[in-house]
């Protein structure tokens, strides 16, 4: 199971994620499938909306090479 399956469990399905985060089904389906990564925001809402059991920069990698460039 990838981290993007276990978040959907997390809240108890796709749209449910989707609402929690603030975007589209569709987008969950893609983080789910490998279609496509989250972005940073999103990623950073969700360990918000988690209360930190989804760290942010597991869900986008891309925030660790940010803040190693920083």
């Amino acid at each position: 199971m990838n981290i993007f399956e276990r978040l959907v469990e997390h809240f108890h399905g796709q749209v449910k994620t989707a609402e929690a985060l603030g975007v589209k089904q569709g987008t969950v389906s893609g983080w789910v499938s490998g279609r496509h990564g989250m972005s940073a925001v999103t990623a950073l809402r969700a360990e918000a909306e988690t209360l930190g059991a989804f760290k942010a920069v597991e869900l986008c990698p891309a925030l660790s090479r940010a803040s190693m460039a920083a």
